[in-house]
């Protein structure tokens, strides 16, 4: 048992590093104006991410929180599915 809260609070140190780091890194919010999002992502993907696809890079690098928001919820509740229809043994 002691073995599984030392992995656990080693995971989560984990876990809080990247997001602080994460934090630090981001574009100031507002940085460029929400009007000239949609021509800054065109003329500014290829340099800033390294992508061709803007999609892609709109999901991964730009709004990386959001789709890192949406993973974590959907790890949760499939984590959740199977601890409760886990079988146990007797």
């Amino acid at each position: 048992m002691e073995k599984r809260i030392i992995a656990g609070a080693l995971v989560l140190g984990i876990v809080a590093v990247f997001f602080l780091f994460s934090v630090l890194l981001i574009h100031p919010f507002g940085d460029p104006g929400q009007a000239q999002m949609d021509d800054y992502i065109i003329t500014h993907t290829q340099n800033e991410t390294g992508t061709q696809n803007g999609v892609t890079s709109v999901v991964f690098d730009y709004r990386g929180f959001d789709t890192l928001g949406e993973a974590t919820i959907l790890f949760s509740a499939v984590t959740g599915v199977l601890l409760i229809f886990r079988r146990v043994r007797h």
